[in-house]
């Protein structure tokens, strides 16, 4: 009589069969939907990603009339990984603001990074192991 050995996983199954004769049979059984569940997790997690950058910067980057900070949300597609600003002078103002109010100022993204950048990743990671 053959023995019977299974391991399962979320991504599938692992099958060891040993026979009489000694002989060892193994196979991997993928779980169908495994490549779209994990697809879906980690697009879940760069929209977490894009959308937490913007909330942080929002109060560094520089502001007089709101329209630099309204740029950055209607120029980003969240989940697409990138943060674009629209306004023609949101160049000059990330290299070159000398700032003045408090944290607002240049390099918001950098230094928004340096400050945050350990629960954008500890979310997303969360995220796109599925939870």
């Amino acid at each position: 009589m053959a023995q019977r050995h299974e391991i399962a996983t979320p991504r599938g199954r692992v099958f060891t069969v040993r026979t009489r004769n000694g002989n060892v049979t193994a196979r991997l059984a993928w779980a169908h939907d495994f490549g779209s569940r994990r697809s879906r997790d980690f697009s879940e997690a760069q929209k977490f990603v894009d959308s937490e950058c913007l909330r942080y910067m929002d109060p560094l980057t520089p502001r007089r009339t709101g329209m630099l900070i309204k740029s950055g949300t209607l120029g980003t597609v969240i989940g697409s990984g990138e943060i674009e600003y629209l306004a023609p002078y949101a160049r000059r103002q990330y290299y070159e603001n000398r700032g003045g109010n408090g944290q607002r100022g240049k390099l918001w993204f950098e230094r928004m990074k340096a400050a945050h950048k350990s629960p954008i990743i500890k979310g997303a990671q969360r995220i796109a192991a599925g939870g």
